[in-house]
């Protein structure tokens, strides 16, 4: 959210003590940049090395852009002098393929690529894919289920004693003991399992930095402990630390004064601190019910320590919920989720302290985000912007989708419950100058095969988040709120479109380019603010449809979703088929929609149907929803109860279509109009006594059941027996008649 352009122009409690260009340059520097980074010994033979002082292992193919992690890292690192090699999608069966670059001067870098291994390998139904967008020739297989720990462990193998950090967004997002999907269980931080030396989660810029110059210069990693935004395992609690004992629910104990973990931080003074507090251990006797969640730390105080004046969450640390405990209670997961999404703001989060049996995690605060002058100097690096030529002619959809897009910002204020990039690049907007993303368009134009004149996107996480930030700096680096856009606009966060229209003046003015198109999710509640920008958007840069993403109709998703409800998409689309007609042009707003999101019952699905139907749309994909790791709505999906809110054993209980039964039929009613679900539908019409929606009239969902319908499926019926797909297993099968 910072419109700087130089750190000391950002609130002080989100300044960095050093920006990542400040450090000294380390002596291999006199190499320079490499054309590629190497892949082979060969390779690193051409370009003089005898050796790698850092080797990035990823799932993903070796792309040399900025949109692929492996690169901005590799490059980062290069522009601070270190050797940097990559092994890319190697095979895991062995350590020989880890061998490959030989021992590096410093430590393995793993991560599992642009996406999480899980996500990329499975679809919601938990199906086997047989394809991947990050490898050549689009093949599946060719990185191994949570790939960070097969990795990790075989570059264990290959070179004893050598120090492996892991990150990306797979081990950001499991950084604590988190619900995993596919097995059906909480699984312990993948710092833990994958038995790495640290995990740096979220974007990992100015942690990596650090740790590697202070390597470089002759610490091990035990001695970093402290650093902002990376996660170690330790004995107790770091010495100096205050704790606040969060293992209880809606009632942290105080060890030392410190305000509730829950509460708005702004508020500081005591009194209003104790106004604000929620209730205590003896005025909920509900609380916990599982040993050992209620216990008291032993601190010794720290001689010299001084709190911060206003900043009570300096030197503290919260202790969450032990695995033990979390992996068997899903309403103490729920709470520890929630504790932990109100520590995720750089400016003001406490470190996070949990126990896994024997061994302790400790999460330090996130890492502070990069100000625009570092943002520019990471994507200033010389990019060859291509896949490295060892893939020859072979495609890699991953990168024909980005080939010509140019990335402008970071992160995302929305919150949305069901998204990790509030979680992974954190809520505070980090953006880049309009001269350097000039820069590289022309750079794009003027070195990118195939170019055509067409920018494919200029756009990020969100396309018109750029330069929007609050308009207070403290609140900014204090705020709690898991959203600065739910359940309406913050009146402190800023709507300002106009150095993002600049941006696209100047982008399509530029000799040699033809269109700039914008491809990014659109935030139309916020765009709707400002009628210039939606003007200029659907004037100069729609290319015959926008995607964007209401998600659902209804309230009672919305709501669960924080998404905001209809009335927003209803203006945006009047203003966006006034503007259009302006424009002389035809142009359609192509809407997206999850289903089977926590908090949707199945009237909520029909509603939505007999939406599309009346606004004449008819879905091809429908995506059903992912319950991804440590997302808000993963945590509704596993506890049944929402984290957004207090966690008590009373709470709510949020509906959750959880059956495969059910969540193929909330899928199959976004498409009404194929024949092939509307026998699934009717039957859930009549069920809901709904059959007004079956028939031919205008108001009709689904077409009633023709006499040939009829005929085939009458000797089913007359067994009694209940039709199944040939892709439903028998564990399945068990849980359909469960939800029937």
């Amino acid at each position: 959210m910072s419109n700087s352009n130089t750190a000391s122009d950002m609130s002080s409690y989100l300044a960095p003590e050093k920006r990542i260009f400040e450090y000294p340059k380390y002596w291999a520097e006199c190499f320079g940049a490499a054309p590629f980074l190497p892949t082979t010994r060969e390779e690193m033979d051409q370009l003089g090395w005898d050796s790698c002082d850092v080797i990035v292992v990823t799932g993903d193919a070796y792309v040399d852009h900025p949109s692929f992690g492996m690169a901005i890292i590799g490059r980062l690192l290069e522009s601070q002098g270190f050797r940097v090699g990559i092994i890319a999608q190697p095979d895991w069966s062995s350590a020989e393929a880890f061998k490959a670059l030989g021992k590096p001067n410093l430590y393995f870098g793993v991560a599992a690529g642009n996406m999480d291994s899980m996500i990329n390998r499975y679809t919601a139904d938990r199906r086997l894919r047989h394809d991947d967008a990050y490898t050549p020739g689009n093949v599946g297989g060719k990185r191994p289920d949570r790939a960070t720990l097969h990795y990790t462990q075989r570059c264990k193998e290959a070179f004893k004693g050598v120090p492996v950090i892991i990150g990306g967004i797979e081990a950001s997002l499991r950084r604590i003991a988190h619900y995993d999907y596919w097995s059906e269980k909480v699984r312990r931080s993948m710092l833990i399992d994958a038995k790495a030396d640290m995990l740096i989660y979220g974007n990992a810029e100015r942690p990596l930095v650090e740790v590697t110059h202070r390597m470089a210069n002759g610490e091990t990693l035990e001695q970093m402990q402290d650093i902002r935004g990376t996660a170690i395992m330790v004995k107790q609690p770091l010495e100096g630390w205050r704790g606040k004992d969060s293992t209880t629910l809606d009632a942290p104990g105080t060890i030392d004064a410190i305000i509730n973990p829950y509460i708005d931080t702004t508020k500081t003074s005591s009194c209003e601190a104790s106004n604000n507090a929620e209730p205590g251990a003896a005025a909920d006797k509900r609380a916990v019910d599982v040993k050992d969640a209620v216990q008291t730390l032993s601190i010794k105080p720290m001689a010299a320590y001084e709190p911060v004046k206003g900043q009570p969450w300096f030197k503290t640390y919260a202790k969450l919920p032990s695995y033990d405990v979390v992996k068997s209670d899903p309403i103490m997961y729920a709470h520890a989720s929630r504790v932990m999404h109100h520590e995720t703001n750089p400016g003001s989060a406490r470190a996070l302290y949990q126990e896994h049996g024997t061994k302790n995690l400790w999460v330090n605060p996130p890492a502070m985000p990069l100000d625009t002058e570092e943002m520019d100097y990471v994507f200033a690096a010389p990019f060859a912007r291509v896949p490295h030529p060892m893939y020859g002619d072979e495609k890699i959809p991953a990168y024909d989708m980005i080939r010509f897009s140019v990335n402008i910002m970071r992160g995302c204020f929305g919150g949305c419950s069901f998204c990790s990039i509030t979680e992974h690049e954190g809520r505070i907007i980090q953006n880049r100058s309009e001269d350097s993303i000039i820069r590289e368009v022309e750079d794009m134009r003027d070195k990118v095969p195939g170019f055509t004149g067409v920018v494919s996107d200029l756009g990020g996480p969100t396309a018109n988040l750029y330069r929007l930030h609050c308009k207070d700096p403290k609140v900014e680096a204090t705020c709690r709120l898991p959203s600065c856009v739910h359940p309406t606009i913050c009146d402190y966060m800023g709507t300002d479109h106009k150095p993002l229209i600049k941006l696209y003046r100047r982008a399509r003015a530029l000799p040699g380019i033809k269109k700039v198109l914008i491809a990014s999710g659109l935030r139309y509640d916020l765009a709707i603010r400002d009628p210039e920008y939606v003007k200029e958007l659907v004037t100069h840069h729609v290319g015959g449809y926008l995607k964007i993403a209401p998600e659902h109709t209804e309230d009672e998703p919305l709501k669960h979703m924080l998404k905001p409800n209809m009335s927003s998409y209803n203006k945006f689309q009047r203003m966006f088929e006034k503007y259009s007609k302006e424009a002389g042009k035809e142009q359609y707003l192509i809407p997206y929609f999850i289903s089977a999101h926590p908090g949707t019952r199945d009237i909520d699905m029909v509603n939505l149907a007999l939406w599309l139907k009346k606004n004449k749309f008819r879905l091809d994909q429908v995506q059903n929803f992912y319950p991804s790791p440590m997302c808000n709505a993963t945590t509704m999906y596993y506890s049944e109860v929402n984290p957004l809110k207090k966690v008590t054993r009373d709470s709510e209980r949020v509906s959750i279509p959880r059956g495969i039964r059910q969540r193929r039929l909330h899928k199959a009613i976004l498409r009404y109009h194929d024949p092939k679900n509307w026998a699934q539908i009717r039957e859930a019409l009549i069920e809901m006594g709904m059959k007004q929606f079956i028939g031919k009239g205008p108001q009709c969902l689904v077409p009633a059941e023709t006499h040939a319908e009829a005929s085939r499926s009458a000797p089913k019926a007359a067994r009694g027996k209940q039709g199944l797909t040939k892709h439903i297993s028998p564990r399945s099968q068990k849980m359909m008649r469960r939800t029937r």
